[in-house]
């Protein structure tokens, strides 16, 4: 739900305590910036060696929560992608310590990424993200095509029994039934997160559900960017603010 309308500042996080909390990191918008081309992003040194300080300043308390497939995170984050836990799929996929859960391929996935695509070749600044259990539409290098974008993609996920997840700049085609704050749920009913307060930090619309998840289950959530109806309780300006934050956490 969110509780906050578009025209409210809202406040900077308080101190996060590592014995207390667990962390949920967003990464497109969040950990890293938003570019035009999503297969151009990969996480540059600088936050590796932040999430690899994060997973040991919190005792393996840390996810990333994202809406890119588990494939897509290992490729940008490299190695250490092993180790910290990751839910991707908005929530779809969840591997921790090596042990990878996902559902079923959806059966309308292929026929959606042929369609996407034809949709693409009469728009050269449409770019498809393909996905493990989705197709995304990134439309950035042509905001002028959003109405007929989103209009085709309730076409297409109408036809294939496909959810239409809105995004910034984007829509994708995904399986029904899960999203981010599900992720938060089953996370923190494992260890070594089980009973912590989860803080959850996302940019995007897709972000909602995990950040209303945190504030429902004790914990918070920190809203990325400009000010928007949010279900977040506090805010951090752009990507360059959230490494900051988090290193002081990570440096205790």
């Amino acid at each position: 739900m969110l509780t906050r309308p578009d025209t409210v500042v809202l406040p900077l996080p308080p101190a996060v305590s590592p014995d207390r909390h667990a962390l949920f990191l967003d990464f497109d918008g969040t950990l890293v910036s938003l570019v035009d081309d999503p297969a151009s992003v990969h996480a540059d040194p600088e936050l590796c060696d932040l999430l690899a300080a994060l997973h040991a300043r919190f005792a393996g308390r840390l996810a990333v929560v994202s809406g890119r497939s588990i494939e897509q995170l290992d490729a940008m984050i490299g190695p250490l992608a092993r180790v910290i836990t990751l839910a991707g799929s908005h929530g779809a996929e969840i591997r921790q310590d090596g042990h990878l859960q996902e559902p079923l391929r959806p059966a309308g996935l292929d026929a959606a990424i042929a369609e996407a695509h034809a949709l693409a070749a009469l728009h050269p600044g449409l770019i498809v993200e393909i996905k493990t259990q989705g197709v995304g539409l990134h439309y950035r290098m042509q905001p002028e095509l959003e109405g007929p974008v989103r209009a085709r993609a309730r076409e297409i996920g109408a036809t294939h029994n496909l959810y239409v997840q809105p995004g910034k700049m984007m829509v994708e085609l995904r399986g029904p039934g899960c999203d981010k704050g599900d992720a938060v749920r089953t996370l923190t009913g494992r260890t070594p997160m089980e009973g912590s307060l989860p803080v959850v930090l996302g940019d995007d619309l897709t972000d909602e559900a995990a950040l209303a998840c945190a504030q429902a289950m004790g914990g918070f959530g920190v809203l990325v960017g400009a000010p928007r109806a949010t279900a977040a309780d506090y805010g951090l300006a752009d990507v360059a603010d959230v490494r900051a934050w988090l290193w002081d956490m990570a440096k205790g």
